[in-house]
């Protein structure tokens, strides 16, 4: 995507990347298509707009988070597929570590995490384990590990031929349970206990600086100033930079973001403790996250997988053919359940099924999953904070669902604000670049750039809200408990 001084949009291209599932519970993707693809998308988005890299101040990146690759760094190759942050192949490797001392929560004190397959360094271990020779050449140096913007980065800047920059942001860095909140580097005790080699891991930046210049593609010559991990990068283009704002980004899966401030707030109520972002050398802003793994993946599931409709769009209107949920509720915990539950125990139940349940029922019913789950991650936002939300900005690709955001205002019972621009994780990670350059002045310019393009306010009584939400949680409790044997 590219943007101008104003944060419009100026032209944007984009494709599809396979997800791969090997075997159940597995998710990967190919770093290889990966970077194939990006350098594809940026060439047709130029060309569209009919520019080059000369009209370009800079360059900023935002990328899934916690999805990990290792690459051999004199070939340039990956050793294994890039594993995803929904993958839960490394359940024995988490449950190992908290059997070991400490429980999920053993590292949480100082990493804002529990010990969950969600995040990076467990599996980082597991490529090491699990690839012929990897944990040799990792040993040695021959091997690198990162989150996608690592992997984009050292492939823009010269890759193997031209010795590319290995690094990341603190936001990115906080992902991956091996990073200290406190000194914002890497935990030597931590990667010991994960068996990772510290020389694989990439050096930890601020989320605006000057990273690096393309030397390839038709981006070279153009500095990289920005390096934001998704969600923040829409906290970022949010503009929720004063303490107490939040963001609920609806994409692949959920994420709420709390701008809590330059100290570090750990939860009491099953979120996440990560850094919001960093500018340059000032100090770090952190945040209170509420991760939820499947929203639009449900989506895509029914499309997909049981053919419902052929396309997101049609399953939006199979959902308004119909006044409610028939008493269908969708619990999607494909991958266990995120926040505020934290059970990979859990999988994906639909309950309350009579014959009255029709197909636009179920389209309702996976679409309210998404309003019910943020629901439960602002409950706990809110007793975490202490600061009830009186508005949640939202963005993604999901917001674009008006029967959803009108929803999700009921259910939450406070205003649902959509921005003029939506994809604000490509704009929050273009400001962060266009500041480490000086093409905005200041955080303050781009408040001003913030624009609200729609509202929701709430239309739905208290008693029929609290019925709702009640069976919902009813129906999460029908979904736990239900992996009993070894993560294979």
């Amino acid at each position: 995507m590219i943007f101008d001084r104003s944060g419009f949009v100026v032209s944007v291209d984009q494709v599809e990347h396979r997800q791969i599932y090997p075997r159940a519970g597995w998710v990967e993707h190919d770093g290889a298509e990966i970077w194939r693809n990006t350098q594809t998308v940026v060439e047709r988005a130029l060309d569209k707009a009919d520019l080059s890299a000369t009209n370009l101040a800079a360059v900023g990146i935002s990328n899934q988070r916690e999805t990990t690759i290792v690459w051999d760094k004199l070939t340039g190759e990956p050793v294994h597929h890039a594993i995803g942050w929904q993958d839960t192949r490394t359940q024995r490797i988490c449950d190992h570590l908290a059997a070991a001392g400490g429980g999920v929560e053993r590292y949480r004190a100082t990493t804002g995490l529990p010990l969950a397959t969600y995040f990076s360094g467990p599996k980082v271990r597991w490529i090491l384990d699990s690839v012929d020779g990897a944990r040799e050449r990792a040993e040695v140096g021959e091997l690198l590990f990162g989150t996608i913007d690592s992997w984009l980065l050292w492939n823009f800047t010269g890759g193997a031929e031209h010795g590319g920059v290995h690094a990341t942001d603190v936001t990115n860095a906080s992902r991956t349970l091996l990073m200290d909140l406190a000194t914002l580097r890497w935990d030597e005790q931590i990667a010991a206990d994960l068996a990772i080699p510290m020389a694989m891991l990439p050096e930890i930046r601020s989320s605006a600086e000057m990273y690096g210049e393309c030397s390839r593609g038709a981006l070279s010559g153009v500095p990289i100033g920005g390096i934001l991990g998704d969600q923040q990068a829409a906290t970022f283009g949010q503009v929720c930079f004063d303490v107490g704002r939040a963001k609920n980004t609806y994409g692949t899966g959920n994420f709420m973001l709390l701008n809590t401030g330059e100290q570090p707030v750990l939860s009491e109520n099953g979120l996440l403790t990560t850094v919001c972002y960093r500018i340059g050398e000032q100090p770090p802003v952190f945040a209170l996250e509420g991760s939820i793994a499947v929203t639009g993946a449900l989506v895509q599931w029914l499309r997909d997988n049981l053919g419902l409709a052929a396309s997101a769009a049609e399953i939006e209107a199979l959902a308004t053919t119909v006044d409610d949920n028939g008493g269908a509720y969708f619990v999607p915990a494909f991958s266990g359940l995120f926040a505020p539950h934290w059970r990979p125990d859990a999988r994906g139940a639909l309950v309350g099924l009579t014959r009255y349940v029709n197909k636009g029922h179920l389209a309702r019913a996976a679409l309210e999953a998404t309003a019910f789950q943020t629901a439960e991650v602002l409950e706990a936002m809110n007793a975490d904070s202490g600061v009830p939300l009186t508005e949640l900005r939202v963005d993604g690709g999901m917001v674009v669902n008006e029967a959803l955001m009108q929803f999700q205002a009921d259910v939450l019972d406070v205003d649902v604000v959509r921005p003029q621009v939506a994809e604000t994780t490509a704009l929050g990670a273009a400001y962060a670049a266009g500041l480490a350059v000086g093409y905005w002045a200041d955080q303050e310019e781009l408040r001003h750039n913030w624009r609200e393009g729609r509202r929701w306010r709430p239309q739905l009584d208290e008693v029929e809200r609290a019925r709702l939400y009640r069976n919902w949680k009813k129906a999460v409790t029908k979904a736990l408990d239900w992996v009993d044997d070894d993560v294979k």
